[in-house]
């Protein structure tokens, strides 16, 4: 349990951030959030004396951690810079923590710009699931300043199960990435072997088990295998919208390195269709459907 004194303040009460919002007040830290048409529901939360504030500004005055869990770069760039943004109320000292996936250079000069203002920032994205997030179970990985990571470690650890510090400032928003777009490249190939097989006449069963036991066997085959099997969704919710931003910011950062990209614009297009097509809030396991042309 907390007894450091400090008080958390979190953006973004989604799918996600309701899970480390209510991990945070379980585990005894004060928390307040910032009221949104966008969160989830937050009836648990203020049963356990959360606070709620109409502005980050206001949300930024009276927190000294304050935990971003927006969409991407543009919606971080918004919560902290607009006229009524968190630094506009930024207390000295206060720490940052953006566990939302944005793009490593804005993460870095967003970085500059907290600390010219007296606060302190760290990176610290999140892998797996709103069922882990919900569990305190999420996997992190951080970026910054070590004795910052350090020092706000208890809180990270209350809404997680595996930390990786990555090293400096952008450094966990780059793994991100990274694993992101391994993640979601290996959806896509599976989508479409899934796809192609039912278009071969072979049994779904099958091919779940020969991949299980061979090379296919991960953690995307039973993310995707309730939907091959049984069309369920549960396994992997996620948007095909967040997965085609996610390969964009992917992209982002190889054209910022001029690093290769033959796959990941092999991914990114199938994802594009999909969105152009009016899938883009359909989940990850659908693509197997959209990709299906006997569908």
């Amino acid at each position: 349990m907390n007894s450091d004194g400090q008080r958390i303040g979190v953006i973004g009460i989604g799918l996600m951030g309701h899970g480390i919002a209510s991990n945070i007040l379980k585990n005894g830290w004060t928390l307040g959030f910032l009221d949104h048409p966008g969160n989830q529901p937050i009836d648990d939360l203020v049963a356990g004396n959360a606070k709620s504030f109409d502005t980050c500004r206001e949300l930024a005055s009276e927190c000294n951690v304050i935990i971003l869990c927006v969409t991407g770069s543009p919606q971080v760039e918004d919560v902290l810079f607009n006229d009524d943004g968190v630094l506009k109320g930024l207390r000295k000292g206060t720490v940052i923590i953006d566990c939302s996936t944005a793009i490593p250079g804005s993460t870095v000069a967003i970085a500059e710009t907290v600390l010219s203002k007296g606060g302190r920032f760290l990176d610290a994205p999140m892998t797996r699931t709103p069922k882990e997030a919900a569990e305190g179970r999420l996997n992190l990985i951080v970026g910054g300043d070590r004795g910052v990571f350090e020092e706000q470690m208890p809180l990270l650890q209350s809404f997680s199960e595996n930390m990786t510090y990555a090293g400096p400032v952008g450094s966990g928003h780059k793994l991100k990435l990274l694993h992101n777009f391994v993640s979601l490249g290996f959806s896509a190939v599976l989508a479409e072997a899934a796809a192609c097989a039912d278009q071969n006449g072979v049994d779904a069963q099958v091919l779940t088990e020969v991949l299980a036991n061979g090379g296919g066997a991960s953690a995307i085959l039973q993310r995707l295998q309730p939907y091959i099997l049984e069309r369920d969704i549960s396994g992997f919710n996620f948007s095909i919208s967040n997965a085609h931003k996610d390969i964009g910011y992917y992209l982002a950062m190889v054209e910022s390195a001029d690093a290769g990209r033959t796959v990941a614009d092999g991914i990114f297009a199938a994802l594009n269709a999909a969105v152009d097509a009016g899938f883009d809030q359909a989940s990850i396991p659908e693509l197997v459907t959209i990709l299906n042309k006997n569908s």
